[in-house]
């Protein structure tokens, strides 16, 4: 297994891996597959110093990724950053995110970051149980904030302060 900065190669499986997660309902607001093109932008605005983009590798193929967004894109929140973690669907329940997720709360003081959050839909309990497993604690709860397939579904927002009370 190898962690690595993504590089714009990467993409089209960052993409893959993320529309792969729209069907089951359980890990984004997007209702329909993204294009390559459409994420392009996003891409560019990683930077591996601050807002880093990574893919891990399994196997020579990228098995996942973990990128870090800014959060309320004010300057008063710059120590602050939002995880998204996906995993592609034949690598789940392979401890992949795990290693992510530890490795952005260890790299997090690298970066300038005192805290992570993480916004999850409340359904989506294997994602709980993994910020949960390594010290994110439940800050928000908003309910029916989504819709998905005509269903309303509550957002949690997990966070952690970087230092403060980390299991790892």
């Amino acid at each position: 297994m190898t962690i690595r900065h993504a590089t714009e190669t990467d993409l089209p499986a960052i993409v893959a891996i993320y529309n792969a997660a729209i069907p089951s309902r359980l890990a984004t607001a997007d209702l329909e597959p993204v294009s390559v093109e459409s994420r392009r932008a996003w891409f560019n605005g990683r930077s591996p110093s601050k807002r880093p983009l990574w893919v891990v590798e399994q196997q020579e193929v990228i098995a996942g990724w973990l990128s870090f967004q800014s959060f309320y894109g004010r300057p008063a929140y710059n120590s602050t950053a939002e995880i998204s973690i996906y995993i592609a669907p034949a690598f789940q329940r392979c401890g992949l995110g795990h290693k992510l997720l530890d490795l952005a709360i260890h790299e997090s003081p690298n970066l300038g970051l005192k805290t992570l959050l993480g916004f999850i839909f409340a359904h989506n309990q294997p994602s709980l149980n993994l910020f949960e497993s390594l010290g994110f604690q439940r800050w928000g709860h908003l309910p029916q904030i989504a819709e998905l397939d005509e269903v309303e579904r509550d957002l949690v927002i997990m966070g952690l302060r970087i230092g403060e009370n980390c299991k790892v």
